[in-house]
């Protein structure tokens, strides 16, 4: 028989509807229908001046807000060759971690109630809860964080922001030794997710699959490390990877990432550099407001950024980052205008959910959900 799933199921995390042809309780079949959170973010782009796609972005994946921030920046820097302060990058980096624990604690609470465990949810949402003043705190604003700006970030961090971080990663890895102590070793986990939703390696690449999707099969690659961007090359740490590419491997591995991340943000909490935190180039970056106050062309500047924008030379590029759920790239075309001629994202998660039915088929209608949390799909980065 032919069972939808979704859109509207708890466990499909999003508007995502699975038509999943079964043989009692075995899955024959399974197809993804997406488009139901379509909003032409893509096609918008066109319309706004440079600066004014950064709020764009960060809608994709509201999980990741400045993971998006991040890749669309350095895709139109890359264009004008701008080059960013060691402060402005060291910044990115601790924050682009911050958002990538805040992103698999998401995923880790929601999986986890999916498959049947509670508590943990709580726990993960208490952590998050945590980082999410620090992002309001920085920014103003809890989710869909606009932090990053084209030629560095927007502002100095307040004052308190540094001491907040410290508390967080100071107590992080004993809140992740609690997850770990709820799931690692519960038998009712190890069976609902040990030996579940298989992929191999090769057809995570015949499928695109990246992140700890294509990780947790035995593939090691990750941009920050490959192909380093933001001065990651100056950041020490562990890419973990699994060849036994089930449910499990998957989750193992996320925890992992989790500790990797908060040692990458203790690294770029130590060695913060000093200096500005914005590029100085006056036709593209917003002057200091106090140089406003007293000087009449960073006046005039400031006018002209908001309310014509600024040219950027004719070309085109790609910026690929890794994002907590793979590759997130941004293919930035420009036509010498104030306005981008082209953005088209790379999204990790539509080449992610390629696999599910790899992943589902032959298996029980109940492992479908386990499959789906495993591979951490956001659909408003699917649909744009």
């Amino acid at each position: 028989m032919i069972l939808n799933m979704g859109p509207q199921h708890p466990s499909t995390h999003g508007v995502l509807r699975l038509l999943l042809e079964i043989d009692g309780e075995t899955v024959v079949k399974c197809i993804p229908d997406i488009g139901y959170l379509h909003t032409g973010i893509e096609k918008t782009c066109e319309a706004k001046f440079y600066q004014q796609v950064v709020p764009l972005t960060d809608r994709i994946d509201y999980l990741c807000p400045m993971t998006n921030n991040l890749a669309y920046c350095l895709a139109v820097e890359k264009l004008l060759q701008l080059e960013i302060p060691p402060k402005a990058q060291f910044i990115r980096v601790l924050l682009n971690e911050l958002t990538r624990i805040n992103s698999h604690l998401v995923w880790l609470g929601t999986h986890a109630l999916d498959i049947g465990a509670m508590t943990v949810f709580l726990y993960c949402f208490r952590e998050r809860e945590q980082l999410l003043r620090i992002f309001e705190n920085v920014a103003g604003q809890r989710m869909m964080t606009s932090y990053f700006r084209i030629g560095g970030v927007s502002l100095e961090p307040p004052i308190d922001f540094w001491k907040k971080t410290k508390d967080f990663i100071d107590k992080f890895p004993e809140r992740v030794d609690e997850y770990e102590g709820l799931l690692t070793q519960n038998p009712i986990w190890v069976e609902r997710t040990r030996g579940v939703a298989h992929i191999t390696a090769e057809d995570c690449i015949a499928l695109g699959a990246t992140g700890p999707t294509a990780r947790g099969s035995g593939i090691d690659w990750d941009l920050r490390r490959d192909m380093p961007y933001s001065s990651y090359e100056k950041f020490k740490f562990k890419v973990p990877v699994s060849k036994d590419g089930d449910v499990y491997a998957r989750y193992l591995l996320r925890v992992q990432e989790l500790r990797e991340s908060n040692g990458i943000v203790r690294q770029a909490f130590d060695g913060m550099p000093e200096g500005p935190v914005r590029s100085d180039a006056p036709k593209v970056v917003l002057p200091d407001r106090e140089k406003m106050k007293t000087q009449m062309e960073a006046l005039i500047y400031h006018f002209k950024i908001v309310t014509e924008g600024f040219q950027v030379p004719a070309g085109e590029v790609y910026q690929g980052i890794e994002s907590p759920r793979g590759e997130m790239g941004y293919y930035v075309r420009s036509d010498g205008t104030a306005k981008p001629y082209r953005v088209h994202m790379r999204s990790a998660c539509l080449a992610n959910l390629q696999v599910l039915e790899k992943m589902v088929v032959g298996r029980l209608l109940a492992d479908v959900v386990a499959a789906i949390g495993s591979i951490d799909i956001v659909l408003g980065e699917i649909d744009r």
